[in-house]
């Protein structure tokens, strides 16, 4: 207990150097100064090991353990500090834990320190147009020519390859074999002739993510993640990191939305309506359940177990719970919500960051996104599908017939 004290204590005290004077959050940053200020933390957060917290220290890590890590995750959020950057959500959360659990010494210390420093930026390369819950259906080809791979094919809804210069990709690396087999992960540079990413529009008018195309682009024969045809393997261990990652930050950041959600109802005079109390209180008791979800993949996670089938409730869970709280808070709006001002929120997984005004564009903003929530990373049906036949222990589906 003494050390879990004592490790608070050295946060807060990091957070004090790091911020300005009356400082109430990233959120009253704006365009350059938001840019530098995030990009600052990252630097110094990856200097302590604390952009990677959990990874050994040989790779750039810090080497903490659960509690420690909670209370990382506790102090850096309430104080509106930035976790990193977007895209370590791919090379850290995702690639980086999947490599310590697949690959060898010398590709970790090849990459790892890399991703941590920020010279190696990672976006995903998994769905396609023909493949996206169907993943087992993907087409992209690699080719092995001598030394390295060629690709040809394309990947849909890649998110943030628009800002990154690396990507793991899932190939078909033997075509002869049944769909789940002869699938491989590869390490793939984006900065090359032969790729061309497309940033797609969405209904929000951002343009996060992207439809990447591969024509004779290269990467070396030595970067494969795992082993060479055992890609699907290697892919559900990483979408196990990735909703179990999860588990440990969307709840401190959904407290700290609900909170945001209390002041809107409170300044919209909306305190004493029955409804929205009781639809405020089902959301409070979620948000706790995501919580203690939360804690228990943490202790599993530093403790070097792979996330299970309970990834798949927590991603469910969270995801709807999403879709619920932002619809509430846009009937609080009520017709503000049709014509929104102020910030829209920067994020898509919670509303504006701490210290920025609880503006209408910022609730409307991440409404439009939070159904999206119940479809990437695996959509709900799939979800439910996962929790039903391997934690619960119904039959499976019946497949369709085959033509």
């Amino acid at each position: 207990m003494t050390e879990r004290r004592d490790f608070r204590d050295e946060v807060r005290a990091f957070v004090a150097e790091l911020v300005p004077a009356g400082w109430r959050g990233i959120g009253e940053l704006d365009g350059a100064a938001h840019a530098e200020f995030r990009d600052r933390a990252r630097k110094e957060l990856a200097r302590r090991g604390w952009v990677a917290p959990a990874w050994p220290q040989r790779y750039g890590g810090a080497g903490l353990g659960p509690a420690e890590l909670v209370v990382l995750v506790e102090e850096l959020t309430g104080a509106g500090v930035p976790f990193g950057s977007d895209n370590d959500a791919f090379g850290i959360s995702m690639l980086g834990n999947t490599m310590l659990r697949w690959s060898p010494p010398a590709l970790l210390e090849r990459f790892l320190p890399r991703i941590v420093s920020g010279e190696y930026v990672f976006a995903q390369g998994f769905s396609e147009p023909g493949a996206g819950s169907d993943l087992a259906a993907l087409a992209l080809r690699a080719v092995r020519e001598g030394d390295r791979w060629v690709l040809h094919g394309q990947k849909l809804w890649s998110s943030g390859a628009h800002r990154a210069n690396w990507m793991f990709v899932l190939a078909r690396t033997d075509p002869a074999a049944p769909a789940h087999r002869g699938i491989s992960m590869l390490l793939v540079p984006l900065d090359q002739p032969g790729v061309e990413v497309r940033p797609i529009r969405n209904i929000t008018g951002d343009s996060d993510f992207n439809e990447v195309f591969f024509d004779g682009a290269t990467t070396g024969a030595d970067l494969v993640v795992g082993e060479l045809n055992q890609g699907w393997t290697v892919a559900m261990t990483l979408l196990g990191f990735e909703r179990g990652e999860t588990a440990l930050h969307a709840p401190i950041r959904f407290r700290n939305e609900l909170r945001r959600l209390v002041e809107l109802v409170r300044e919209r005079g909306l305190g004493a309506d029955p409804d929205v109390r009781l639809r405020l209180a089902r959301c409070h008791v979620q948000v706790e359940q995501l919580r203690c979800h939360g804690l228990r993949t943490a202790a599993r996670l530093v403790a070097g177990q792979e996330p299970g089938p309970d990834a798949a409730a927590f991603k469910l869970l969270w995801s709807e719970y999403h879709r619920v709280v932002t619809e509430l808070a846009v009937d609080v709006l009520g017709l503000d919500a049709l014509v929104p001002s102020g910030r829209p929120s920067p994020n898509w997984f919670h509303t504006d960051d701490p210290g920025a005004p609880n503006s209408s564009a910022s609730w409307t903003s991440v409404w439009l996104n939070a159904r999206a929530g119940t479809i990437y990373a695996g959509s709900s049906q799939v979800q439910r599908g996962i929790v039903g036949e391997m934690l619960l222990g119904l039959p499976k589906e019946p497949r369709p017939a085959r033509r």
